[in-house]
């Protein structure tokens, strides 16, 4: 009984770190975005959590894993758990889309999301597994709190959206690129560092269970693990912005954090404790020069996000491998494969068609506007502007 109530506890204290997460992605994705779509970020993240964890109830936790049920700890715990992760994905894609993207359209795909194409990644990964025992089953594949099941699958739905959206107005002009430079920069520090929060609550409690002494030794070092890795990625990016630039970029020092959390996500329990601090540390370098990249392919993607959590989560769930022999490289690599082609074509599909009958992209005059005033019928900052 007292184990019970014990990982109970320990679960729904992660399940409120976790959440710590929804208001962390709306304050960074706030920051980097300009003032006249501040509204719009800040209603779309509120918009996700809602939605995706009412659409998890109805019907994604039961495609995911069948029916309520656990004899170690309450089974609403278990729930609440797996809710807390789901919205995830979609804030994923929602951030790197931002700034000309309507909201209605963006409903539609979160009810798709968290009830259909983000349960049956996890029901092949962590779940009932309808894929036992078929050449698809890739249910082996190590990945403690998603890098690949979470922050991939996030990636490839944004991919997708920027594809079949296409860039912010003026992003690319006549072969350059234009810089668009964040809005708030304390706001960005702030939601970076309350996703840094709630990774110990997505990593410690996708542990399960702290009720006896050797999984409070795991608890914690998972926690540990996890905190060194994004120390590791902020440090080396830190020192590429400095030796490159001449200058320490805090945004991009933040993603680099950010990548090196989404780089240890798959394996937080299962390495050493220095091992996170080449994890992290590439994932750093990743993200640096993923950025970079993804401007010169001219996929526009204003908080990053690809490259923290696509590239990341990529990455980290092939170090699992290569960081612990007791698990397969090809095992880990046909893993991302079948959840990339999955999550990529299902969200491809989804998103097509619903950008048929209602477009995902805003009309260019609100663009140049604002979604603010079209989209939520207020600003952030009004006081910013000038009255005349």
């Amino acid at each position: 009984m007292n184990s019970y109530i014990l990982d109970t506890f320990f679960t729904l204290f992660s399940f409120v770190l976790i959440i710590m997460m929804v208001p962390g992605f709306a304050m960074f994705e706030a920051g980097l975005v300009r003032t006249k779509n501040v509204v719009a970020v800040l209603t779309t993240n509120t918009m996700i959590y809602s939605v995706a964890s009412m659409m998890f109830l109805l019907i994604g936790y039961h495609i995911a894993f069948g029916s309520f049920g656990s004899d170690s700890m309450s089974s609403w715990a278990v729930f609440l758990f797996q809710m807390a992760f789901v919205g995830k994905t979609v804030n994923i894609m929602s951030g790197g889309v931002s700034e000309r993207t309507r909201i209605v359209p963006l409903i539609f795909f979160t009810i798709i999301m968290a009830g259909i194409i983000y349960p049956l990644v996890v029901n092949i990964t962590w779940g009932s597994n309808f894929l036992n025992g078929t050449f698809l089953d890739i249910s082996n594949m190590k990945d403690l709190a998603g890098s690949t099941v979470i922050h991939s699958t996030g990636g490839w739905a944004l991919l997708a959206a920027i594809l079949i959206i296409g860039p912010r107005k003026g992003r690319y002009r006549n072969g350059k690129i234009r810089v668009i430079p964040a809005s708030n920069i304390p706001l960005v520090m702030l939601g970076a560092f309350m996703l840094w929060i709630g990774w110990f609550g997505f990593n410690g409690g996708s542990v399960g269970s702290i009720s006896s002494k050797e999984s409070a030794n795991l608890v914690a070092l998972t926690m540990m693990n996890t905190n060194t890795a994004g120390l590791a990625g902020a440090i080396m990016v830190m020192a590429l912005t400095y030796f490159t630039y001449k200058k320490f970029d805090i945004t991009m020092i933040l993603n680099g954090a950010l990548g090196g959390l989404v780089s240890i996500t798959a394996g937080a329990d299962v390495v050493g404790i220095y091992a996170p601090i080449i994890i992290g540390g590439i994932g750093g370098v990743l993200v640096f020069y993923a950025v970079s990249f993804f401007d010169r392919k001219k996929i526009d993607d204003p908080v990053g996000a690809l490259s923290v959590h696509l590239i990341n989560g990529i990455w980290g769930t092939i170090a699992v491998a290569l960081f612990n022999s007791e698990y397969s490289l090809l095992t880990q690599l046909k893993g991302i494969l079948v959840v990339a082609i999955f999550a990529f074509v299902s969200s491809y599909i989804t998103l097509f068609i619903i950008n048929k009958f209602l477009p995902f992209k805003a009309d260019e005059e609100i663009e140049i506007e604002g979604l603010d005033s079209e989209e939520c019928g207020m600003e952030a900052y009004p006081e910013f502007k000038k009255s005349f």
